[in-house]
């Protein structure tokens, strides 16, 4: 689940990149780079004043002209579960946001790496400070979490929040599914319990019932397992179309089984003398095929649509 949430945030990543660059270029360049440089106890105060404006800000930190660390890792939230290194004396020097900010003239952005501090996907941006003479002071760090950045350019923090809340009432839906599950399976056995005993009065017709309910039974066991990972086990990405597609794809072919098994089930029961069904058989047949073409459709539009999605930004960036 990590591994695939990870790969959707550096996809949508390289998406917004370039505004992303500029977003963080203009938060350091709206700061008082020399006054932190030279009073690092005024981190806590201008970080929790960006964060007002940019939750997805993480850490703050300042460099010396060398590459030391001579700050503490500053953030106005505290990490659960993790215990914040100072980073106080560290040498920064060979990090690539040094490297870069060192040998440029303006502010720079790192590529996206797992943060050493937070264990989260993050990129960091540098500035040099320099004094009234154009030496360099040192330099300003500030790391974001890439998640919470690509949340906030796509409007999703809010659903965001929600996601736990979500994932609840699915797991109770899908329990409910699988308790139905238990049930139909009670039944499908009780029959074929009775047929083995021959307490059953149509030994022709009777074993059908005990396919119906195993058919029910695998139909609703599908539609929980399909739920259950879409929604609670798998990182779901709902801008993405092929995410949707999946989804859409898995439901639909659950459905179109127990659609196709009831109409043979009818076929053969009406091929035993029962004709009565043989009709609604048979529109039940039609409807599988037609949910079938209709999948197909479906999925091949779809697949074309995201190609042309994708062609289209590639060239619009």
């Amino acid at each position: 689940m990590v591994a695939a949430s990870y790969i959707s945030i550096i996809e949508r990543y390289h998406e917004y990149q370039n505004a992303i660059r500029e977003l963080l270029g203009s938060i350091l360049s709206g700061i008082d780079q020399a006054r932190l440089c030279s009073d690092p106890a005024s981190l806590a105060v201008m970080l929790c004043s960006i964060r007002e404006h940019y939750p997805f800000v993480e850490l703050l930190y300042t460099l010396d002209a060398s590459g030391i660390q001579n700050s503490p890792n500053v953030s106005c939230t505290t990490m659960r579960g993790q215990k914040m290194l100072t980073g106080v004396g560290m040498d920064r020097s060979r990090r690539p946001y040094f490297l870069l900010a060192r040998d440029a003239e303006n502010s720079v952005v790192t590529e996206p790496y797992l943060s050493s501090a937070s264990r989260n996907l993050c990129i960091s941006a540098a500035t040099k400070c320099l004094d009234s003479g154009g030496a360099v002071l040192g330099y300003i760090v500030v790391d974001i979490d890439l998640t919470r950045t690509i949340e906030y350019f796509m409007g999703d923090a809010a659903r965001r929040r929600f996601a736990p809340a979500f994932r609840t009432v699915y797991s109770i839906i899908v329990i409910g599914l699988f308790a139905v599950v238990c049930l139909l399976l009670y039944s499908a056995y009780a029959d074929v319990f009775q047929v083995l005993q021959g307490d059953v009065h149509d030994m022709q017709i009777h074993p059908f019932g005990i396919v119906i309910f195993l058919t029910l039974a695998l139909a609703i066991f599908d539609l929980g397992k399909t739920i259950l990972e879409e929604e609670v086990l798998m990182h779901k990405d709902i801008f993405r179309h092929s995410s949707t597609r999946r989804t859409i794809t898995r439901f639909v072919a659950a459905i179109l089984i127990a659609v196709s098994i009831e109409a043979l089930l009818m076929m053969f029961k009406s091929a035993l003398g029962e004709s009565d069904h043989m009709l609604e058989a048979v529109w039940m047949m039609l409807t599988a095929i037609g949910l079938l073409v209709g999948l197909g459709v479906y999925v091949y539009l779809g697949a074309h649509a995201e190609v042309a999605l994708r062609t289209q930004r590639s060239v619009g960036r």
